[in-house]
């Protein structure tokens, strides 16, 4: 690493994983590629059907601007774990401008922040960043221009795989969803001839909830009676039964970075696995110390996914959810997760139907 100059008026600046930003591994362009041929396909397919049937176009517009307050707050957070976990003097920890600023007087506590950055950043497009000493023990972090734009093609691809998942939900299953530019998504649906239910539908921003269960008396009781003051009785996702929840969450849905399908190592079951970010594996890891033998349910949309007990302290930042899924049930599950942990919203910018240029 690059140790700083000693004339301390002078800015220095230097990029961290730049390999990593400067080209992506062989194996995620291949991916990319095979992605892009098959939505080559798709496009060509939806759009002879629209030719023939008509239908709905809408575009989105991604919030870039929730993003990169996101991206920052999440590079605040872990920051001050990386000074407390490496015991660094600073002060005057703040983001200004677009990122992190701070100060450490000791060179080698600047030292020490920047080796622990640069490899949570290794192979990582998106978390690489651009570190200045401004003299003094000043030193100010912001993500790079390639690292933003990483997260900003993350971020529409994550919201392609949630807005899919959600029409698949709704029943309509002859859709494209296509990246349109570099923060927008266009969606053409053949023969539906009324895109507002739709678009009602990716309005409502999915809620997700960790709440504790309330032992003091059965979610059935509760149910036909009257719930203790500060919760509430809601249904389970696959059986409808009857939970009493906290009202307040310990966590919620901008406290998880990652959600994804999977298989359980034991059962080999379908689950859904996540990932919290800095504050929410920190927020994760005290609710679960205070609360062994407990039982917590990840709630989504006011229904109940999964509520298992706490066993011990869970301090890694991850976790999973099962529940006799189907593996269909379980990409759903982990798509709602995901959909609740987008940052910002999305904006619409076009709806309109287009009638059928060709004869059926």
């Amino acid at each position: 690493m690059t140790r700083p100059r000693r004339n301390r008026n002078r800015a220095l600046m230097f990029t961290l994983a730049v390999a990593a930003v400067m080209a992506l591994p062989q194996a995620s362009l291949a991916g990319d590629s095979q992605l892009d041929k098959m939505r080559a396909r798709i496009v060509a397919f939806v759009g002879d059907k629209m030719e023939k049937l008509g239908g709905s176009l809408i575009v989105y517009r991604v919030d870039a601007d929730g993003l990169r307050e996101s991206v920052v707050t999440d590079l605040r957070d872990d920051v001050y774990k990386t000074l407390r976990e490496g015991k660094i003097a600073f002060s005057g920890l703040a983001i200004r401008d677009g990122g992190v600023e701070l100060k450490i007087a000791d060179a080698k506590g600047r030292e020490q922040l920047a080796r622990k950055l640069a490899s949570a950043a290794e192979g990582l497009p998106s978390a690489a960043l651009a570190v200045t000493d401004g003299g003094d023990g000043q030193v100010r972090l912001a993500p790079t221009e390639a690292a933003s734009a990483a997260r900003l093609h993350d971020l529409v691809e994550d919201c392609i795989a949630m807005i899919e998942q959600r029409l698949k939900d709704a029943g309509i299953k002859l859709a494209s969803v296509q990246p349109d530019g570099t923060d927008r998504i266009r969606i053409f649906m053949p023969g539906e001839m009324n895109p507002a239910p739709v678009t009602a539908i990716l309005a409502r921003k999915v809620r997700v909830s960790l709440r504790l269960v309330d032992l003091s008396m059965p979610g059935e009781q509760a149910q036909s009676g009257t719930p203790p003051e500060g919760t509430e009785v809601l249904l389970g996702f696959k059986d409808n039964k009857p939970y009493l929840v906290a009202k307040d969450s310990a966590l919620e849905g901008d406290d998880i970075s990652y959600a994804g399908p999977g298989f359980g190592a034991g059962t080999k079951e379908p689950i859904a696995s996540f990932r919290f970010n800095g504050r929410g594996t920190r927020r994760f890891a005290h609710a679960t110390a205070e609360n062994v033998g407990r039982p917590f349910a990840i709630v989504l949309d006011d229904k109940v996914i999964s509520a298992p007990v706490i066993r011990e302290p869970i301090t890694g930042g991850s976790g999973q959810i099962s529940g006799s899924f189907t593996l269909e049930e379980a990409n759903s599950v982990a798509m709602m997760l995901r959909a609740g942990s987008l940052p910002g919203h999305l904006d619409l910018v076009e709806q309109r139907v287009l009638q059928p240029t060709a004869k059926p």
